[in-house]
């Protein structure tokens, strides 16, 4: 099924799937209202997604994730092998399927019943990672990637770019952003994985920093600390560096926060 609201030039072209067509109904509805998009179609199970998008290219899916047969972590997981994977966006009133929907790369993630201003915000989201993608000889990666946190049974989402530096706690990852500190079910490992070549390095096996907030490096005696500048309600910290970074981490400041990483000889001590 397509549905076209006013076509405008450089619209968003979007496909929302769900099962149950009470929710299908009601998403493309939303959808229609937002001015930002130009084409909507609609499925109501996977596989019939999967035909629509081999003669119809979209730059977004609004997706479900309980469906029967393929449901929708696995149809996201197909959508990131495509040669121009589209965005992808949950909606979904399962709260606790969060982090792995940020695994697989999901731009955003909304709760049903399905707010108005949710919405609109994920379509911002797409429209400026559209405006914002990367170039022909860079990887792919969203410049506003969101993390899923799991508090009291809410799912709220942090803006990566809000993240200060992070911290290993057991086997999972502290985040201390501009709105106070998150604790992630993520080991460190896989931020640094992910986030090594947006401007983050891993300095020490327990710590990961945003190099755009580095002030400089302090030597006391015999260990180097790096200083990072507060912001928002993240204050300003000095972290140790392991020696093995040290070198790596004055090339990066030098180089600048977005450089790729080089490939490390071994994990950070």
């Amino acid at each position: 099924m397509t549905q076209r609201t006013d076509g405008s030039a450089g619209a968003l072209r979007v496909l929302a799937v769900d099962d149950e067509q009470p929710a299908l109904d009601e998403l493309v509805y939303l959808l229609r209202t937002r001015p930002e998009i130009g084409e909507i179609h609609a499925a109501n199970e996977a596989t019939g997604a999967l035909r629509l998008l081999r003669t119809h290219q979209v730059d977004a899916v609004f997706l479900d994730i309980d469906m029967p047969g393929l449901d929708g972590m696995e149809l996201a997981g197909i959508l990131g092998e495509f040669a121009h994977p589209p965005a992808v966006v949950f909606v979904t009133a399962h709260d606790d399927r969060a982090v792995g929907a940020f695994d697989l790369g999901a731009l955003d993630y909304l709760l049903k019943p399905l707010r108005e201003a949710r919405l609109a915000a994920a379509v911002r989201r797409i429209v400026q990672a559209r405006a914002t993608g990367p170039r022909p000889d860079e990887p792919r990666q969203d410049p506003n990637e969101v993390i899923p946190v799991e508090l009291g049974g809410v799912t709220t989402l942090v803006d990566r770019a809000t993240v200060s530096w992070v911290e290993a706690d057991g086997d999972y990852a502290r985040l201390h952003t501009t709105a106070g500190s998150h604790l992630v079910r993520i080991p460190l490992s896989a931020l640094e994985s992910r986030w090594e070549n947006a401007g983050f390095l891993r300095v020490h096996r327990s710590y990961l920093v945003a190099l755009r907030l580095v002030t400089g490096l302090r030597t006391v005696g015999n260990s180097t600390l790096v200083c990072l500048r507060g912001e928002g309600e993240a204050a300003a910290v000095e972290l140790p560096v392991a020696r093995r970074q040290v070198r790596e981490l004055k090339q990066r400041l030098v180089l600048g926060p977005r450089h790729t990483r080089p490939k490390p000889n071994g994990p950070s001590r």
